[in-house]
Formats: structure tokens, sequence, C-alpha cells
């Protein structure tokens, strides 16, 4: 396929956004390679991946090896901790972590720090709290486009970038399907969900309700932008009560998705111009 045929989407979802492995994998084992991606929060840590130039297999292989070992992800987070007093005072009894630190202990060391490094054109979208809007980024520094779209407010701090405090962009385009250039098909993956019951409980905990409501509202706005258009292709795994913070389960969600691959395949194939 030539490139300009092919646009690849990656919505937001936390841990959920691990299924965005197996189809990348789908894509490298068809031979093809995205004109551009767009991509928000885990959309756009994932792609952001996958546009400097590691393939799906090495992205998995990342992924298992950060959380595959509790050991690496108590490191890891012990270098988020507050570094001093004021830091823990800022945030009343609940502290925030800071995304742009976030980004820089957890994300590849082959991602490039521009945009304009990467293999493939990346878009990210983030939100301007106080702007109200949304913010899409396509070039300058690539890690703190990264940090802000991730920043789910209540679990990061909002991230400075220049006069503007950006946060979560799932908030305002959690599908960023319309952020591609003109393509002939889009392959967009939404893994936003909605909540589900669990096991033994009757009733969800507050935290479930914070995170499950926030995924409601995303499914309510994503559903409302694709009346005015939709991609060609729009994948949508079934991750059961995979939540969004779940990253511990990293292995157990990537098998269970292995299935994915072969299906986004044979939606692919099939619809290739």
């Amino acid at each position: 396929m030539a490139d300009q045929t092919f646009g690849l989407v990656l919505g937001g979802g936390g841990a959920r956004g691990l299924a965005h492995i197996p189809v990348l994998e789908a894509i490298d084992e068809l031979g093809l390679k995205p004109a551009a991606i767009a991509g928000t929060s885990i959309g756009a840590v994932i792609g952001a991946g996958y546009a400097s130039g590691m393939s799906g297999a090495e992205i998995r292989a990342y992924t298992l090896e950060l959380f595959g070992r509790t050991s690496e992800i108590v490191s890891r987070l012990w270098g988020l901790r507050p570094r001093g007093i004021s830091e823990v005072l800022s945030g009343g009894t609940f502290i925030p972590l800071d995304a742009r630190r976030t980004a820089d202990l957890f994300l590849p060391s082959s991602i490039p720090k521009r945009f304009n490094q990467l293999s493939i054109p990346l878009t990210v979208v983030a939100t301007d709290y106080y702007g109200w809007k949304e913010v899409d980024i396509s070039a300058g520094e690539l890690r703190p486009a990264i940090a802000a779209s991730m920043a789910i407010p209540a679990v990061f701090r909002p991230v400075a970038v220049g006069k503007r405090f950006l946060v979560d962009g799932g908030l305002t385009n959690p599908l960023p399907f319309d952020k591609l250039p003109p393509v002939k098909m889009a392959v967009a993956v939404d893994v936003t969900g909605g909540p589900e019951p669990r096991k033994g409980r009757t009733q969800p905990t507050i935290v479930e309700m914070i995170f499950g409501s926030r995924q409601i509202l995303l499914g309510a706005l994503i559903a409302e932008r694709l009346k005015a258009g939709a991609p060609q292709i729009c994948i949508r795994p079934n991750l059961g009560s995979v939540r969004v913070l779940d990253f511990r389960h990293a292995k157990k969600i990537l098998k269970d998705t292995m299935p994915l691959k072969d299906e986004a395949k044979r939606l692919i194939e099939a619809s290739i111009p």
C-alpha cells in the first residue's frame, strides 16, 4: 500500500490502550506503514513509540519488561516521589503525579526529543484546561506533548506548556480520527469501553465510579463525533472489566488481546484501497 492511503488513530483509555499493540503487530505483518498517526493519552504514548520506528513486537517486549516485574514498577515509581515538602503540601491530602517526570521515567529512551525527528508524522491531542478546548500538537518538543495528553485529572498534575496548562486529551477528543491528513483509509482503535460489574461486587467503589463515569462520558463524546463522519475501520477490542490504571496486569491484557491481531489483519486487508 502506498503510504498516503493509510492513517492510524489510537484512542485513549489507560491500560486498556495496551490493546493497541496487537493492532500494530497486524499492520507490521501486513507490511504496511501509516502515512500519519494521531493519538490521545495512551494512544499518544504508544503512537510515539511506533512513529519513532519501534515495531509492534518491540513495543510489546518493552511493555512486558516494564510492567512484568513488580520491582521494576516500584523502582520507577520511586522516582516520582515528591522532591520536597513544598510538593507534598501543594498536593493536599492526595498528591497527583508529575506527568512530565512520569513520561521521562516510563517512555523508551529511543523516542526522540522533537516531533520532526519521528519517522512517521504524529499528532498528539491534549486539552487546554483554562482555555476549555482541544489542543493539537505536531511540532516542537515531543515529551511534554505526550505528558500533557496523558495527564488524567486527579492522577496527574497539569502540564505547563508556554502559558497554558494542558491535561488529558481524552477530555476533548478521545478518538482523534479527524486529526489525520487526507487519506483513503483511516484505521482507528477505540479502547474507551465502559464500566462493567466486577466479580463478587454488588456495587462499584468510589474509585471505580470516578473512572467508570469518565468512560461513559468519553464514549458519549466519541459517539457524537462519529455522527459527523467515521473512519473506514474502527476497531473496538473486548477488554471486559480492564480498568484505566490496570497496568500491573499488562501480561494478561496482552495475552487476552492476541486474537485481535488476526481480526485487525482481516479488516485492514478487506479495506485496502
